[in-house]
């Protein structure tokens, strides 16, 4: 296995280059104005840049945008959009000129921000700044894992760079820190992030907000480091990748630039996110000697990028065909491994349940690390990690060791305790492709994750978020770890599935579910006390997200008790009280609202019968949500206060969730009635 050919590339710019560059400036600026919506500043000062990253750097093809072995490109500083479209239809992809006219219009394939799978070409979605950085540190971890993991000494099947742009904002966000030690610690050596360094941001100059030195912050974090001094200098931006394509460390270029170069408000915040006004359009233009009409391209500024981009992508591509049919043929082991839809869903056939889960108190984070030792042994593309806590959650894979600059090909990684930063390496772990991965935390801390979720949901990524220690009965560790509002507040998210399940039955029928899930992240909230293996859970019955467990003895029901994760087995106990008082209640067990939700009105009048309106819901959180189910004439016991520190047993029992509070709540619910 070699590292990318990193032979110089040696480029003598001339006055067809400047044409390019300005063609990239002034189609951004045309967006802008027509939109009378976006950030001028940015594509105007990092034309230049981008321009030398792409046409002579860049490794990609065009027409097939989703090769796998293409150079990577992350715009984290979103907002400078524009300039990416611009970069896309010069360089070829499926972007049109109808497309820039189109800008931040709705349904148009040029959104405000990026958007993956909306746009062709575009990596990543991008906008929340910092989490495009993290991201990029996310798909240079896949690479070098997965080239450790399929390359032979005959066959570089997987060599390709990753690439970002990021602006001052973006590394003001506490996120970068993570991102950028993560990468550091792992000598990501094929990431390269160059920084629009112009010292504004959105309210004013960066010193109002900043006073770091970025050459010092990265260095200490283990990058190398490089300075372009001059932003229009083309050749010295080439000769700043030249050398970070040689290095052994991730490394950052640092571009010096004037936000919004060129236009009358250049240097200043006025140019950050506003259209630049027909007077300030027609100077800049002045500036730059441009008298074309708005969204016109020359035949010599289509022809620089057709020669170069295009022309060595698809050589580049076709090439790769090659090195793949021969690995096909030669390698026929890892090429089984080795296709264009590994990742995508996974093998759980084969995971069962141990004897040592049957008939004992289990926590179901325990449970958790079973079924993942299973299904890491059938599936080579499924890899994770920790926030520096996998012996606690339970989350280390046994059968291999810590992903490390030495053995990348190794499937724990070890985030270090960076929750934002894990999340988002996460979500670009799967952007990259050919992986399924997952990361673990204390539920608790899914907080610093969310915004990364969110993010996850937005791009239809499937990663596996894995939450344990899942609520009040954490104990000792008292309000600090103990989740309130968490459960609410990851529901609350769209196109995300919350999974809590009530024993190892419905874990292994989470993963069930997991493994046929590939547009949609999915949360796991697991319990650290032992939970027993109830008779009446299904593992099966998971992928409908509610299910009867005990249904009524008779055909006329007086109510619904309706549980998840460790009170199932409360409402069961409850429900046996109940019936001694002559209350015949069903015991819904509700593992996920969201898949509960996507299932037919009719499945869902079966487990909860309209008719039946005496409704308890019991779940140790927050009760916000809850009403859905349990309706105006229902009730829920849950907790809308925070936690309290003592012994696990003594913190629930105070909180109400026994057989009795249980039992007076729900004989309140006839009181009310009466």
């Amino acid at each position: 296995m070699t590292k990318t050919d990193t032979t110089a590339v040696t480029a003598t710019f001339s006055k067809k280059d400047v044409l390019a560059v300005n063609t990239l400036r002034m189609l951004s600026i045309d967006m802008i104005e027509k939109a009378q919506s976006g950030h001028p500043g940015l594509c105007l000062d990092a034309a230049p840049m981008a321009y030398v990253l792409w046409n002579y750097h860049m490794k990609v093809d065009p027409k097939r945008p989703n090769w796998i072995n293409r150079d990577r490109f992350v715009l984290s500083a979103g907002h400078g959009s524009a300039l990416l479209y611009s970069l896309l239809h010069m360089s070829g992809y499926a972007v049109k000129m109808d497309d820039l006219k189109q800008f931040r219009q709705t349904d148009s394939l040029t959104p405000g921000h990026p958007e993956v799978g909306h746009t062709p070409g575009v990596d990543a979605t991008t906008g929340p700044l910092g989490q495009g950085i993290g991201m990029a540190v996310g798909m240079a971890l896949a690479e070098k894992h997965l080239a450790a993991t399929y390359n032979t000494e005959d066959y570089d099947l997987i060599d390709h760079q990753t690439y970002a742009l990021v602006g001052d904002g973006d590394l003001m966000e506490g996120v970068s820190q993570e991102a950028i030690n993560l990468a550091g610690k792992e000598k990501l050596d094929k990431l390269v992030v160059l920084f629009d360094s112009n010292d504004v941001t959105l309210d004013g100059p960066l010193a109002n907000g900043s006073v770091e030195t970025q050459s010092y912050r990265f260095k200490g974090a283990g990058w190398n480091y490089l300075l372009v001094a001059d932003g229009e200098d083309l050749g010295a931006i080439n000769d700043a990748l030249n050398q970070a394509q040689k290095a052994t460390q991730p490394t950052l270029i640092e571009v010096k630039t004037q936000i919004g170069h060129g236009s009358p408000q250049a240097g200043t915040n006025q140019v950050h996110g506003s259209a630049l006004g027909a007077e300030n359009l027609a100077q800049t233009k002045d500036f730059y000697h441009w008298s074309q009409t708005p969204f016109s391209v020359s035949e010599d500024a289509y022809a620089q990028f057709k020669q170069k981009i295009e022309a060595r992508g698809e050589a580049a591509h076709h090439e790769w065909l090659k090195l793949y049919t021969s690995y096909q043929r030669n390698e026929p082991k890892l090429a089984v491994q080795f296709t264009p839809e590994m990742g995508a869903k996974l093998d759980v056939s084969h995971v069962k349940l141990s004897d040592e889960t049957i008939g004992k108190k289990v926590a179901t984070r325990v449970t958790n690390s079973e079924i993942l030792q299973q299904i890491a042994q059938a599936n080579p593309s499924f890899w994770g990690g920790a926030a520096d806590l996998s012996s606690s959650n339970k989350t280390q894979l046994a059968t291999t060791g810590r992903f490390n600059p030495t053995a990348p090909a190794n499937r724990n990684v070890w985030f270090g305790v960076r929750e934002f930063g894990e999340a988002a390496a996460l979500n670009g772990m799967t952007l990259h492709g050919g992986s399924r991965v997952f990361g673990s935390t204390f539920f608790t801390f899914s907080d610093y994750m969310k915004a990364a979720i969110r993010l996850a949901a937005l791009q239809q990524l499937p990663v596996t978020f894995i939450f344990t220690h899942d609520s009040i009965a954490v104990g000792e560790d008292g309000p600090t770890h103990e989740p309130i509002e968490q459960l609410a507040g990851l529901r609350a998210i769209p196109n995300v599935d919350v999974i809590r399940p009530a024993d190892a039955h419905e874990t292994l029928g989470a993963w069930q579910t997991i493994a046929q899930t590939t547009k949609r992240p999915t949360v796991m909230v697991l319990s650290r006390q032992g939970l027993p293996l109830l008779a009446q859970t299904s593992a099966t019955k998971v992928a409908h997200g509610g299910y009867v467990v005990s249904p009524v003895k008779h055909t006329a029901s007086d109510g619904i008790l309706i549980a998840t994760g460790s009170e199932v087995q409360l409402a069961l106990a409850a429900q046996v009280q109940l019936r001694a008082k002559q209350y015949d209640v069903s015991v819904v067990s509700m593992p996920s609202f969201e898949l509960f939700d996507q299932q037919s009105q009719a499945y869902r009048d079966q487990v909860l019968p309209p008719k039946v309106d005496k409704r308890l819901s019991i779940e140790m959180g927050s009760t916000f949500g809850w009403g859905k189910y349990t309706g105006l004439a229902g009730d829920s016991l849950g907790i809308n206060t925070f936690g309290l520190s003592g012994q696990g047993p003594a913190v629930v029992d105070r909180f109400g969730f026994n057989v009795a509070t249980v039992v007076a709540r729900y004989e309140a619910l006839w009181k009310k009635a009466e």
